[in-house]
């Protein structure tokens, strides 16, 4: 338990900047070889910003019309992850926008500026994720920020496995993680990422919302893996940011759009039934 715990840390210090400091950080210690073990946390991490997100929007929305509420809540997960994978959309957007060289992709990646395809990229995402939260119905908003966050980092766990690492340079930051992912690692982070998605479905008792989402997030991985392997034969830190920032949009769409052409289905917490109950 205390090893899992260390590598749970590890994860939470590398996919967010949720601060891991002082007495702690000493007792997690830290070792390269973790980082790839330590990924079977990664959609755990996801949920753990993810319920950061939905606290700002509880707590805002007691006081604020729905869509500030929603712009609140999509600005602290920006800050919780320090926008580290929107960073890797932008990257992967100026990179796979700009050219269709290998090696010069690879460069325009690796190049801290952004440009205009970077800009317009996540520019474009950004506002398909607030629009789309913000018609979702309320009661609907932190159970789907939650199904959303776990889910998209499972498709780009699923990519890092079934693809090599594209860069051969020692200073690769996603190389130590590349290197030392199991199969078994694979497996717990796409059982985390699939829990919160069966337990609303086991909640509400339909799955069409969630299995609508998955399903467009999945089809959204896998186009984007088929780019990535045919541009690089490998996969980047950017091209994984790439992934889970498509894949969360691809599933709040497919959330949206059932719950938007079935409103018949039960809300997945419906205040009246509580005052109806006692």
């Amino acid at each position: 338990m205390t090893r899992q715990l260390r590598l749970f840390l590890v994860a939470v210090q590398f996919y967010s900047r949720i601060p891991v400091t002082g007495r702690l950080a000493a007792w997690m210690g830290w070792d390269e070889s973790w980082l790839g073990r330590a990924t079977r946390y990664f959609p755990l991490v996801g949920l753990l910003v993810a319920l950061g997100q939905s606290l700002v929007y509880v707590a805002a929305s007691t006081v604020l019309p729905h869509p500030v509420s929603v712009l609140l809540a999509l600005a602290a997960g920006l800050l919780l992850t320090g926008a580290f994978h929107e960073d890797g959309w932008a990257d992967f957007c100026d990179g796979f926008g700009g050219e269709n060289d290998r090696e010069r992709t690879l460069a325009i990646m690796r190049d801290s500026r952004i440009g205009a395809y970077g800009a317009i990229g996540v520019g474009t995402l950004l506002l398909l994720r607030f629009e789309t939260l913000a018609h979702v119905d309320t009661d609907w908003v932190v159970v789907t920020l939650l199904c959303a966050a776990a889910v998209s980092r499972g498709c780009a766990v699923l990519v890092m496995a079934s693809l090599r690492y594209a860069r051969e340079e020692d200073d690769a930051k996603a190389k130590p993680v590349a290197r030392n992912l199991t199969a078994f690692d694979t497996l717990v982070a796409l059982a985390i990422a699939a829990a919160p998605a069966v337990v609303l479905s086991l909640w509400t008792g339909d799955a069409t919302p969630v299995a609508v989402g998955a399903a467009l997030a999945l089809l959204a991985t896998a186009l984007m893996r088929r780019m990535i392997a045919k541009r690089l034969a490998g996969y980047t830190g950017d091209c994984l940011g790439a992934v889970q920032q498509v894949a969360e949009v691809a599933f709040l769409l497919g959330m949206l759009a059932v719950l938007d052409l079935h409103p018949t289905v039960e809300p997945a917490f419906d205040p009246d039934d509580t005052e109806e109950e006692q």
